[in-house]
């Protein structure tokens, strides 16, 4: 391409390509293979970080919605008990946090797995989504255990 009667490169041309040795002995056909996996375990995560989500809303939104409602002082017993408004809420924003800190940490296994055999792999920006939603579920927890 010219410009001013001077010649130029494309910027991509110019950029020093570096890879390990596992990225340069791996074909075409196996790194779109690679990609195609990790990909399939972001869709993965994102499918676990969708359900706690829903989880923690849920929790929550019970919670809150059984707050304002008036208070019931004939409840008897441990079913009673375990299906009160409170209780139910910490049981699933809990269960919606240990699912997303089961499914965080299969999902890095996976990844240093590609990455020990395959070379680089991408980070994971899903990964970072299921942080910041375990930080929401903790709040949402402390929000009610603690709450009135």
């Amino acid at each position: 391409m010219l410009a001013l009667g001077r010649p130029t490169r494309e910027p991509w041309h110019d950029t020093p390509v570096t890879t390990n040795a596992a990225a340069t002995s791996v074909s075409d056909s196996t790194r779109l293979a690679v990609d195609r996996t990790r990909l399939a375990h972001e869709r993965t995560l994102m499918a676990w970080v969708r359900t706690a989500t829903s989880m923690i809303s849920f929790g929550f939104t019970i919670y809150k919605f059984f707050e304002a409602q008036p208070s019931r002082d004939h409840r008897l017993g441990i079913v009673a008990w375990l299906l009160d408004a409170r209780h139910f809420a910490l049981m699933l924003i809990v269960v919606a946090l240990v699912a997303l800190t089961f499914a965080a940490i299969e999902h890095r296994r996976e990844l240093q797995a590609l990455r020990t055999q395959f070379g680089q792999v991408p980070r994971s920006n899903s990964l970072m989504v299921a942080t910041f939603v375990a930080a929401f579920g903790l709040f949402a927890l402390a929000a009610v255990a603690l709450g009135p």
